[in-house]
């Protein structure tokens, strides 16, 4: 394992932590991150293309229920993400966060392979959004182990005193995964056009994420292990039942990821459909518009992650919960107002500096509340419920309430989860006292 701490002496001869930037962990970040931008890469290119070819697999439903349909099966990919939460956390625990990682990477490869090669409704007629699902199914429990061991990995390997700050590159990736999709649409919608894209070349981007993924596996497999063999053979690692010894963190990571999860997805993935069949925007002015927004964004999570580090977690995500509280109907009204993209992206911008709040930390937070022997699993799995619950859900919630003739109760939906939020937020400790990676034996997470 390797040492990330610097040390010096205090005046009295005593040694004393400092953290400092370390090369090797910088590389180990950047290998680990590379994944997990390809994961999401992968992942969402199915957000952002899904306005070209979501017709080609639900046929005769019109454009709302087409995009619901194609919402339907990003969601059902979603609730895949927990079964493959407590795979991947059990391997992450049992045989390492490396292992782990390279058998989701991997994974996340195949499924963008099958979905580049997927026949559609002319071709194959009701079988096509079937095949879709399963291909769907198979990358959500990629997904689904990715989070947990790639949070895990990242938070220690990261110095101590920063690890607000390099864990915060998990969103980073995951962001940037998010902004490649949308460059890549707002490319291929400049150079080849909307119809040529409806036409076929909607697959490209399928085919790119998987060749990525290739680099990726490369690169992760050069990573470090973080835990030891000790660990990873103590009683009842990576099991549910020594979960269930730690309710409180559990509870809190379920509550925590709820609402983060919920607003993260609405104003990402449902935002590019909200601007389209709500504000009446053209396709590819908002997936430039979207592109711009999403890099601000990335840009803002080492910069709250090096805040958390100095006010602590507990206070940086109360910001955010506080935020999504009072914010989210007067953020949809303003948004509804806006005549032009330049308004709503000014907006979408403003959200996200308070939603920099949950993604900057997300990692770091729930893995400093489990200890080592569960935390691939606590992290992994515990997440993967709470966000196919709420974040998978979230843009079919926000097309079926529209459907219906009910869009306002959307943002009124979000409120409501955003108070009970801040309820499990008010159960944290202070992370600067009872890390359980910096602190294991005094942290209250840690006691049984």
């Amino acid at each position: 394992m390797m040492n990330h701490k610097a040390t010096t002496h205090t005046a009295d001869g005593t040694e004393a932590a400092k953290p400092r930037i370390e090369w090797p962990t910088i590389k180990a970040i950047l290998a680990a991150s590379s994944g997990n931008l390809v994961e999401w890469f992968d992942f969402y290119i199915y957000a952002f293309f899904s306005v070209y070819f979501a017709d080609q697999f639900f046929s005769g439903t019109g454009e709302t229920g087409a995009l619901m349909k194609s919402a339907g099966v990003f969601f059902v990919g979603f609730l895949m993400r927990p079964i493959g939460g407590y795979i991947f956390g059990r391997i992450a625990d049992r045989y390492g966060r490396k292992r782990s990682m390279l058998i989701a990477i991997i994974m996340m490869c195949a499924g963008s392979l099958l979905f580049a090669a997927l026949p559609t409704a002319a071709t194959v007629g009701a079988w096509a959004p079937v095949l879709m699902l399963i291909v769907r199914c198979i990358q959500g429990l990629s997904v689904g182990g990715e989070y947990g061991a790639t949070a895990t990995y990242m938070s220690e390997i990261a110095s101590s005193g920063r690890r607000g700050f390099y864990s915060s590159f998990q969103y980073v990736t995951l962001i940037g995964g998010q902004l490649l999709a949308s460059l890549l649409a707002v490319i291929m919608t400049s150079t080849l056009g909307e119809e040529a894209i409806t036409n076929g070349w909607w697959r490209l981007p399928f085919v790119i994420g998987a060749l990525a993924a290739v680099v990726s596996l490369w690169l992760r497999n050069g990573l470090e292990e973080t835990t030891s063999s000790t660990e990873r053979s103590e009683e009842g690692a990576g099991t549910l039942r020594q979960l269930m010894q730690h309710p409180r963190s559990f509870w809190v990571v379920l509550g925590i990821t709820a609402i983060g999860s919920l607003t993260f997805y609405t104003y990402t993935t449902y935002m590019q459909k909200f601007l389209i069949n709500t504000g009446g925007f053209a396709k590819g002015d908002v997936a430039r518009t979207m592109t711009v927004c999403l890099f601000v964004f990335m840009i803002l999570q080492p910069l709250t992650g090096l805040l958390s580090d100095k006010i602590g977690r507990k206070n940086t995500i109360l910001i955010f919960g506080v935020a999504s509280t009072v914010g989210t109907i007067p953020a949809f009204m303003l948004l509804e107002a806006q005549s032009t993209l330049i308004g709503a992206g000014a907006v979408i911008i403003l959200i996200f500096v308070f939603e920099s709040g949950y993604t900057s930390i997300s990692g770091i937070l729930k893995a400093e509340m489990f200890p080592t022997y569960i935390r691939g699993l606590g992290v992994g799995f515990t997440y993967a419920v709470g966000n196919s619950l709420f974040g998978g859900s979230a843009e079919y919630v926000a097309l079926g309430l529209k459907n219906a003739g009910h869009a306002n109760a959307f943002p009124i939906y979000v409120t409501v989860m955003a108070a009970l939020g801040v309820v499990a937020m008010l159960f944290l400790h202070d992370s600067r006292t009872h890390s359980t990676i910096d602190n294991p034996e005094s942290s209250a997470y840690a006691k049984k």
